[in-house]
């Protein structure tokens, strides 16, 4: 059976996350983007938690069916400590098996902090100790470094304070098997770093509202639906299908830059200006691109053996909205999205969809978008310092855009 998964999201307890966020408005949001396994996020936040035992039951070893979805235990930590250098700044997914071990970890974690503050908890454990405490209760506890190159958070980020997964995790780097890629990166831009061939490289939405659920999600091929069936297809990569991935020029700190002055720099110019803003001269975020740079061993376009395959794609709403040049939060932007759902069945159905059934379920102007995203025919003003990057369709310029594109990864150093 094909089972597509979101293993990372946040719920209404967590900040600034939308109230539709809990089992029922996930479930609904879930059906209408394709998702079959959908994690429940922050499971640690005490009230959400009793919340999930009240309308969760376990029935598949593991996974908890809810109104058609199989749900998840998951939750993102954030730890935040003085490491050898300077301070770290980290994100790490938890995955539970079950509720008596999510448990646990809210009685180890609750001692270490209060849970109660926000569904993504910050706590001042370093993350060898983390992983060990976390262990310690059950070896079917999964932690997945999360969006691994996002500059403030991500275990490789530009102001995370270590290298590599052994600088942060120590003695315990021998547990950690994934690495979620985040929305600024791609699995081919991290297969250029040779040291994380042994890592699967996992995608999710990290979504704070149903509309962004499953805006990177994973696919899997698997004979039985279990916790232990997903966790081993992870480890192993088999059954393990593709990735949905962002474009990573979407994705909002790809390029360096300084938002309050509009500043959006390519890494070469980042060098050119000394990590300083040209316009007020404080310091710039240094984004995804540029970190990948100065710590890849490969150039791009190298592919290590058993990798996972990926298929880039873009928001219907996205693609929808700028077609028609309406936001995406309009009436007009909301009846044709409706009318692809209503076509086939759910969004993922979408992105599988060939060329004769797109013509058929829509207008010639969307079909031929939807095409264009599906062939890489794209481009985009990339994202950087928090900002989203932005869609740009075009139509006459297809073999420029690949090239540029290309061009923008390989030559810019």
């Amino acid at each position: 059976m094909q089972i597509v998964a979101d293993f990372h999201l946040h719920s209404k307890y967590a900040r600034a996350t939308s109230p539709q966020c809990e089992p029922d408005g996930l479930a609904e949001g879930a059906k209408i983007k394709g998702i079959n396994v959908m994690a429940t996020g922050d499971f640690t936040h005490p009230t959400y938690f009793q919340e999930l035992k009240q309308k969760l039951t376990e029935e598949k070893g593991g996974l908890f069916p809810y109104k058609g979805i199989d749900f998840i235990l998951s939750v993102e930590i954030s730890l935040i400590y003085s490491g050898k250098k300077h301070a770290n700044k980290m994100h790490h997914i938890v995955l539970a098996p079950n509720f008596a071990v999510a448990e646990q970890i809210n009685d180890v974690l609750g001692k270490r902090g209060n849970l109660k503050s926000d569904g993504r908890p910050i706590l001042g454990i370093k993350s060898p100790e983390f992983a060990e405490m976390l262990f310690e209760i059950s070896k079917e506890i999964v932690i997945i470094p999360a969006h691994a190159w996002t500059p403030f958070f991500g275990v490789f980020g530009s102001q995370s304070g270590v290298d590599s997964v052994e600088e942060a995790f120590e003695d315990q780097a021998k547990n950690i098997f994934a690495l979620e890629t985040g929305l600024s990166s791609d699995p081919a831009l991290n297969w250029m770093l040779s040291k994380l061939d042994k890592y699967t490289l996992v995608s999710n939405s990290d979504a704070h509202s149903l509309d962004k659920l499953g805006r990177e999600a994973n696919v899997f091929d698997l004979e039985e639906l279990s916790y232990k069936s997903l966790m081993n297809a992870i480890k192993t990569r088999k059954g393990f299908v593709k990735t949905y991935e962002f474009y990573p020029e979407e994705g909002k700190y790809h390029y360096d830059g300084h938002r309050n002055c509009k500043v959006l720099l390519a890494p070469s110019e980042t060098k050119k200006y000394s990590n300083l803003c040209p316009s007020c001269k404080r310091k710039l975020t240094v984004g995804v691109l540029n970190r990948i740079y100065e710590l890849a061993d490969r150039k791009y376009g190298f592919k290590p053996e058993n990798t996972v395959p990926f298929q880039h794609i873009v928001p219907l709403k996205t693609v929808i909205s700028k077609v028609i040049k309406r936001p995406e939060t309009s009436r007009l932007v909301f009846d044709q999205y409706n009318k692809l759902i209503q076509y086939f069945g759910n969004e993922f159905a979408v992105y599988e969809a060939s060329e004769e059934q797109l013509r058929l379920a829509t207008s010639k102007e969307i079909a031929d978008a939807l095409i264009r995203v599906n062939k890489g025919e794209v481009s985009w003003r990339p994202g950087y310092d928090g900002v989203f990057g932005d869609l740009i369709l075009a139509e006459d310029r297809k073999e420029k855009i690949a090239k540029d594109r290309k061009q923008r990864r390989l030559d810019e150093f």
